[in-house]
């Protein structure tokens, strides 16, 4: 697969360069956070005025369909993973495993978060030890369909070199970002990366109606300058001016540094047409 590929050749990057780009942090943590990966978008809970104040990270509703409603739970210290080690949480974030073996069902994209470094996901979980913790209790997902296993236990993944290269961009559209997911549609093993990579027409319900994601390859990208698709990822203005519709959470990733937000761009002009 050309999206299995390309993870490859970043974690064969990472080994060349040395396999780390720093030691995890909670800066990189936070960046991540409130970036590209954009937790809050589902684990903070939302009225109809959006995210509720003061409430960030302590979960709530991420999905509700036929197949499945799915509860985002309380990430902060005062929810379940305060009683987990850092072990734990990282193997929760990577392998969708909860520490009493249990599975975490979708719409966590374990399908790509598998590829998150060691690094990151060690930062990211550095930083969740140190945000407020938020007494609330969203409830339990509930579903009506077998959970998948997500894959063997992973050993170690290489960090991938930052910059503005298409490796990096796959990194922060695949592990990172889970663009790719949100953007295949899926089959009956998953999203199709194989053979529909980026092309886009999954279908979202929520409070704005249904919206359904963009072709981001060559193809549905063609009249766009890099400057417009940028705009787009980070503000979710269309180059006529109209705004887009949720669930792409415009809000986290308007806080990607430029050079994040060019390498992505740069690995969607790499993409296969559609």
């Amino acid at each position: 697969m050309r999206h299995l590929a390309m993870l490859g050749l970043a974690a064969a990057a990472g080994l060349a360069a040395g396999g780390a780009n720093a030691a995890p942090s909670v800066e990189r943590g936070d960046y991540l956070v409130n970036s590209i990966a954009a937790c809050g978008a589902c684990h903070t809970p939302e009225d109809a005025n959006g995210p509720i104040a003061g409430k960030a990270l302590s979960g709530g509703l991420a999905d509700k369909n036929a197949q499945y409603t799915a509860i985002a739970p309380n990430i902060t210290p005062a929810g379940p993973v305060g009683s987990w080690s850092n072990a734990d949480l990282a193997k929760a974030i990577r392998e969708g495993v909860r520490p009493d073996g249990t599975v975490i069902g979708p719409p966590m994209p374990f399908e790509v978060y598998r590829g998150i470094s060691d690094t990151d996901v060690q930062s990211m979980v550095l930083y969740l030890r140190t945000v407020p913790a938020v007494e609330n209790d969203p409830g339990n997902s509930q579903y009506s369909i077998p959970l998948p296993s997500w894959g063997p236990p992973i050993t170690s993944v290489p960090d991938v070199p930052e910059g503005v290269t298409v490796v990096y961009g796959a990194y922060l559209a695949g592990p990172l970002g889970h663009c790719t997911v949100c953007h295949t549609p899926s089959g009956a093993n998953g999203p199709m990366f194989s053979t529909e990579l980026g092309a886009g027409g999954v279908e979202f319900d929520g409070s704005w109606g249904t919206s359904a994601s963009a072709d981001i390859t060559p193809t549905g990208l063609s009249n766009d300058t890099d400057a417009q698709i940028a705009t787009m990822i980070t503000a979710g203005t269309q180059p006529n001016g109209q705004k887009m519709l949720p669930p792409m959470p415009y809000a986290y990733y308007a806080h990607m540094t430029p050079n994040d937000v060019q390498a992505v761009v740069l690995y969607l002009r790499s993409l296969p047409p559609h």
